[in-house]
């Protein structure tokens, strides 16, 4: 008995001694570099290593590319009225599939009504109200104010007269910069402001052979290192896209695939620029994409959408799902959903004078900042 209850002794004390599962530091730091945003922040609350870690921005800017293709991207819907609450749209499973955004109302206490959404890029987004630029990134509700322009650009004249002017956002690989665009028209002024620099700086244009489209100015899309705006060519006498390089610093414009200009719009389909245009007189929207960059004859028609279906016979798209489905903007009351063929399978009213941008999950910071617990 006394040889038993030994053996029984020395089992339980060998059972104590065996050492837990172990990953190097390594394997774990790939481990997390490939899970969602949304995790990553909760797991923040692991241990203090793993905070350190994951705020760290090299972390950040390696989960960012390898990540690229399978990046969650969210449409956030905001309201020029405080009291309609912000959302954010995981679209991918359903157009009614939303969360809590951050609170808008607490961040930019003072400058929330009016607040207008002005580009989108890298995870954050550009917001403007009352001459004051904003910086947010809703996945860490990190943000920034952009200092004044010393210019005064956006003192000179009437705030309001948001036709007169061009707005975007936009990153610089080159030099890892993100940029703040501002053109005003009446008179001619072009200005940036360089995060990395904290300043502004100008561009001097004696004259331009083009205008925003009356009614059709839209926030920059920010697409293959460039930021790109509808407008209309005075000496050609037909629409454009007008392209700011965000590496050259310098304009340029592209041919529109289709000559039309009322009630179009540009967007990214898949990989590629897409533009889309409203023919009321069968209520369908054309889409085309630009196979090959630049490259004006490569425009492709893929899509002939009707919007017979659609709540007001009224679409612009907006972006689209990993299976191809296109979702749009109903008339700015909703949004809907179409599947390849055309059909619509989904529609969310939301609110008028309502505004939705695309934006990327990712845990970056900006250059010189350090992002907020």
């Amino acid at each position: 008995m006394r040889r038993n209850n030994s053996c029984r002794r020395r089992k339980r004390t060998e059972k104590k001694t065996i050492p837990l599962p172990y990953l190097p530091h390594e394997l774990i730091i790939q481990i997390l570099l490939r899970l969602p945003v949304k995790s990553l922040i909760r797991f923040k609350c692991v241990c203090k290593s793993w905070f350190s870690l994951i705020s760290d921005n090299h972390f950040a800017n390696s989960h960012f590319e390898i990540t690229a293709s399978t990046h969650t991207r969210r449409i956030l819907l905001t309201n020029v009225f405080p009291d309609f609450e912000p959302i954010s749209i995981d679209f991918e499973p359903s157009i009614h599939d939303d969360i809590a955004s951050p609170d808008l109302h607490y961040l930019f206490p003072d400058s929330y009504f009016g607040l207008q959404i002005k580009g989108s890029c890298r995870g954050f987004i550009l917001l403007h109200a009352h001459s004051n630029f904003y910086l947010l990134n809703p996945a860490t509700e990190f943000q920034t104010e952009i200092p004044f322009s010393p210019f005064g650009s956006e003192e000179d004249g009437d705030e309001y007269e948001e036709d007169e002017k061009f707005y975007g956002f936009g990153y610089d690989h080159s030099t890892d910069d993100y940029l703040l665009v501002l053109i005003s028209f009446n008179p001619i002024h072009f200005e940036f402001f360089s995060l990395r620099a904290n300043t502004w700086k100008q561009i001097e244009y004696a004259h331009l052979p083009f205008n925003p489209i009356v009614g059709r100015t839209k926030p920059g899309l920010h697409f293959n290192d460039g930021i790109h705006w509808l407008a209309y060519h005075h000496d050609l006498r037909k629409g454009v896209i007008v392209v700011f390089d965000l590496v050259e610093r310098k304009l340029f414009y592209m041919d529109l695939p289709y000559n039309s200009y009322w009630c179009c719009n540009l967007w990214v389909f898949g990989e590629f620029l897409s533009f889309s245009t409203m023919n009321f007189r069968n209520n369908t929207v054309m889409i085309w994409t630009m196979k090959e960059y630049k490259v004006n004859s490569s425009w492709t028609k893929t899509h002939v959408v009707s919007v017979d279906g659609t709540p007001n016979e009224s679409f612009s798209p907006l972006c689209c799902t990993k299976n191809g489905d296109i979702i749009g903007i109903d008339q700015e009351t909703g949004l809907v959903r179409y599947n390849d063929k055309g059909q619509l399978l989904e529609h969310r009213p939301y609110s008028s004078e309502f505004e939705a941008v695309v934006y990327t999950e990712s845990l970056l910071s900006l250059p010189g900042e350090s992002e907020q617990a």
